[in-house]
Formats: C-alpha cells, sequence, structure tokens
C-alpha cells in the first residue's frame, strides 16, 4: 500500500478511504426514512421559495404552519439533518474580526428606542435605489421606511420620522406620547439641525453612534445585511421604479414572517402582537 501510493503521490490514508468505499453516514443519505419523504419535499419546497433561510429559520416556518395545522412541532435538529444529507444547508459564513463592543442596543419593551440607517443597491439597468427604515429595538418591526431614485436627504429623514410616529402611535400623532430614543449614525442627513430639531419635536431623544463605530448601531446594520441577502438579491430588480414598488411587499413579508432567534423564531408581528397581549 505504501509503495502504491508514493508511485500515484497521495497518501495512505486517501487510498484506504476509496478502497473501503462509501462511509457509513454516506450510505445512510442514499436512504430517506419513509418518516422523513413528506418532510424532504417540504423542506425543499421551502427552500426553493426562500433560498437563504438556514435550518433554523425553515425548522420555524415549518412549525409555524404546523402550529395551524394543530399538529405535533417538529425538532430544528431533525431539519438540520435532513438538509445535511441533501446539501441543503448554506455555505457557513466565516465572520470577521470586530472591535469589542459592550453596548446594548436591544430594549425589553417596544418603543423604548428606535433605531435607523440608510442603505442602497443597483438595479439591472444601473439605476440605484435609496432606502432609509426605522427599526423598533425590542420587537424588530420595520415602522415605516422611505426610497427614492436620488440620494436622500434631511428632508426624506424627517418624512420618515413623521411616518413612524404616526405608525407606532395613530394617525395624525406628531409627538411620542413618551421619551423615546432614535439611534441612528452620524450621516449628515441625520445630524443636520433642521432633522435634529424635528426629533426633539416629536418627542425623541436624539442619540448618535460614536464615529467609526457602526457596532453602536448593531441591530440597524444587522437588518440591512438581511435584508438585501433575503429579498433584494433573489428578487427582480430590472428598473428603480420597479423596485422602489416592491419594496413595500419585501417589508410587509419580513415584519410577517422573517423568523428571528432573539424573538423566539417569531416573526416581529407575531411578536408584537403576543406582547400587545400580555400587556392587556
Amino acid at each position: 500500500m505504501k509503495r502504491i501510493a508514493e508511485a500515484f503521490g497521495v497518501s495512505r490514508s486517501q487510498l484506504t478511504a476509496v478502497l473501503k468505499g462509501p462511509t457509513v453516514s454516506a450510505a445512510a443519505a442514499a436512504q430517506v426514512p419513509a418518516s422523513d419523504q413528506d418532510l424532504v419535499a417540504e423542506i425543499k419546497s421551502l427552500v426553493a421559495a426562500r433560498a437563504t433561510y438556514g435550518y433554523r429559520r425553515v425548522a420555524a416556518m415549518l412549525n409555524r404552519a404546523r402550529r395551524e395545522q394543530g399538529a405535533k412541532p417538529i425538532n430544528h435538529k431533525r431539519v438540520y439533518r435532513i438538509m445535511r444529507e441533501h446539501q441543503l444547508l448554506l455555505t457557513r459564513h466565516a465572520g470577521k474580526i470586530r472591535r469589542p463592543h459592550d453596548g446594548q442596543v436591544s430594549t425589553l419593551k417596544s418603543d423604548v428606542r428606535w433605531c435607523s440607517d440608510m442603505f442602497q443597491f443597483n438595479c439591472w439597468n444601473g439605476e440605484r435605489v435609496y432606502v432609509a427604515f426605522a427599526l423598533d429595538c425590542c420587537d424588530r418591526e420595520v415602522i415605516s421606511f422611505v426610497a427614492s431614485n436620488a440620494v436622500l436627504d434631511g428632508s426624506n429623514v424627517r418624512d420618515l420620522i413623521a411616518q413612524s410616529v404616526e405608525r407606532r402611535f395613530g394617525p395624525g400623532c406628531i409627538m411620542a406620547p413618551h421619551p423615546l430614543e432614535f439611534l441612528s449614525d452620524n450621516g449628515p442627513q441625520y445630524t443636520a439641525g433642521k432633522t435634529q430639531t424635528f426629533l426633539r419635536e416629536a418627542g425623541l431623544l436624539v442619540r448618535n453612534t460614536p464615529a467609526y463605530s457602526p457596532e453602536s448601531n448593531g441591530m440597524a446594520e444587522a437588518f440591512v445585511k438581511t435584508f438585501k441577502r433575503d429579498y433584494v438579491y433573489v428578487n427582480d430588480v430590472p428598473t428603480a421604479d420597479e423596485a422602489i414598488e416592491a419594496l413595500e411587499c419585501w417589508f410587509a413579508d419580513y415584519n410577517r414572517n422573517h423568523p428571528h432567534k432573539a424573538l423566539g423564531m417569531r416573526s416581529p408581528t407575531e411578536f408584537r402582537i403576543n406582547q400587545l397581549k400580555k400587556a392587556a
């Protein structure tokens, strides 16, 4: 064996593995248990519709449907095993080195702190879409957003703030009923004098992140990454007008359906409804 391995220029262990044939796990993967056959079809259908979902979110979506049907929930480990055997798992993200950050962006109750950020993406015809959003730091719901095919300015941010206050506290409301933090970075649209004044008049406490510290607004940064991955990159964006029109559906789908680990794998809307029921 040693001489053969030297002649082929490979290791002995590799030749031994080839001679032994398929491993037990590979052979087992070829035979799908009868109890898993229906589940495999469900998982493949879900992955085809939401190609960016990992096994935890797939399990959450499957269990949501089962709760509605009164069926027994599925363990996420079983979903992981099936997706691994059928090569449906996402590529593991290696991550990157980050600076230590001890702050806490999330809150224990809704409407205690909102965070906001901006992002942009390119359309197939070369146009760009610019988006700004407001996100609740407890229930993770996208409260409101503004979008344009031109760079956003302070007036767009002020529109965003006014829309968010109305949607959370009722039509015609121009001021939050209690002190509420508004967290953003130091973009000129947020730090403009008119915007800062408008925030205070709306009853919001201005909170800007330290310079060169994106982690201080980490919830908004994470949302941008999630939204681009799950919606922008997997849908048709031929023109800016069509993309802007689709944003309303995408944000609504995120609020209604996106399972979030910090919310017990519930969507923002599910979590918020549950929170309101407990308060009542």
